[in-house]
């Protein structure tokens, strides 16, 4: 069973709604408030969230309401330009004043409703303006909805990010799953400023989907990197309807469900690094032969996160000893006499410095997408990672962000 990528991003499984509208949480135009809404009402639902210690108060309330709802939602609600983080007791029961008036619109209880933000931290949520606009919220089952929700969400994003695959499950059976993320910059997810909202009609469990969702998530958005930097909101929520009918997935159906899963997650995390602030080359590390899979995701994150090398992918210069020393100080194991890297095609360290055409490694360093790859030569473990350069924009960004 192999899935096929189709449109309608969050919307492309059956039985979700999405909608967007302008409330004035941030200065910039354009929409800045999303809701993907379940049209059956409440539905099994899983998240993963963010493991810095100063925690968003969106991050606590739906932690809290997916453990009174024992895993059910009905509703996300999501803002641009305002994180709600480093707020205090205030800034949660901004949440929450949200959260019920959501809850209110929709014939909900208050804990059916999830909420997520994303902007400057240590700012209130305007309140009065978010709860004026929910009227203005009308969600619907299309692609178009589908991509004002994903733009309302961005914040120094340069561009939406969605994705959806359709996978056969059994005779004349298929199920969807659907997408949208956010995130350019403070992206170094550990499960940045990074959201992402997945959607299936797939029949789960709301403990199965736990089950899947978060090594989905080891695999693919904790391996993403821009700076470095976990943010205080990151949170991944998957969504199940049910809408798909049929019996409810198990044994091998729920693994080809897992492996589709990612291969949308992988789509938005790859997304994701392309679009980091500034950039203007995706960094895709690959790494084989590692003892475990655990130590070929920790080398690739090292790689991909380090300043080193994404300063030298920035000028094209393809310096294979930063390579090698990030995967050296990963904490993954690695013997020197066994490692071998390459740039795109081109072997540069084969268990000792070897001659390589440098113009062409450089020429492989200047397109948009730069592959780099490990072989540890120690097992049969695999592993990616995604980052991008570090360039004097991403530092113009960040220096002017608040200002």
């Amino acid at each position: 069973m192999s899935a096929r990528e189709i449109g309608g991003g969050v919307t492309a499984a059956r039985g979700f709604a999405a909608a967007a509208t302008r409330a004035g949480v941030r200065s910039a135009p354009g929409d800045d408030l999303a809701l993907i809404v379940s049209e059956a009402g409440p539905v099994p639902a899983a998240a993963t969230f963010t493991t810095n210690r100063l925690v968003a108060a969106p991050v606590i309330l739906s932690k809290r309401a997916l453990r009174a709802s024992g895993g059910r939602a009905a509703a996300i609600v999501a803002n641009a330009g305002c994180a709600n983080a480093g707020t205090g007791a205030g800034g949660l029961e901004d949440a929450r004043a949200v959260r019920r008036a959501v809850a209110r619109r929709l014939g909900v209880a208050d804990r059916l409703v999830l909420v997520a933000s994303t902007g400057l931290i240590g700012s209130r949520l305007p309140v009065d303006r978010i709860t004026a606009a929910l009227p203005d919220l009308e969600p619907a089952a299309t692609a178009r909805a589908a991509d004002a929700a994903a733009r309302a969400i961005m914040t120094t994003d340069t561009r939406p990010k969605q994705a959806a695959v359709e996978l056969t499950v059994g005779p004349g059976r298929t199920v969807r799953i659907g997408g949208m993320a956010k995130g350019a910059g403070m992206i170094h997810p550990q499960m940045a400023t990074m959201l992402a909202f997945v959607t299936t009609d797939a029949p789960v469990e709301p403990g199965a989907l736990r089950d899947v969702l978060r090594p989905v998530v080891t695999r693919t958005f904790n391996q993403v990197s821009v700076d470095a930097d976990p943010s205080t909101n990151d949170s991944v929520f998957l969504l199940a309807s049910g809408a798909a009918g049929g019996r409810t997935l198990t044994g091998r159906n729920l693994a080809a469900f897992e492996e589709a899963l990612e291969t949308v997650c992988r789509a938005l995390a790859r997304a994701i690094a392309a679009d980091g602030e500034g950039a203007r080359h995706r960094i895709d590390v690959h790494v084989t032969g590692a003892r475990t899979g655990a130590d070929a995701r920790t080398a690739a994150r090292a790689v991909a996160s380090s300043n080193l090398v994404k300063s030298a992918v920035h000028g094209g210069d393809p310096n294979w000893g930063r390579i090698a020393s990030a995967a050296g100080r990963s904490g993954a194991r690695l013997d020197p006499d066994r490692l071998r890297v390459r740039i795109g095609p081109i072997a540069v360290y084969d268990t000792a410095p070897i001659a390589f055409d440098e113009r062409a490694a450089s020429r492989h360093l200047r397109g948009r997408v730069v592959e780099i790859g490990l072989d540890l030569g120690l097992g049969e473990g695999t592993g990616e990672a995604w980052g991008c350069d570090l360039s004097a924009e991403y530092v113009a960004i960040n220096s002017e962000y608040r200002t």
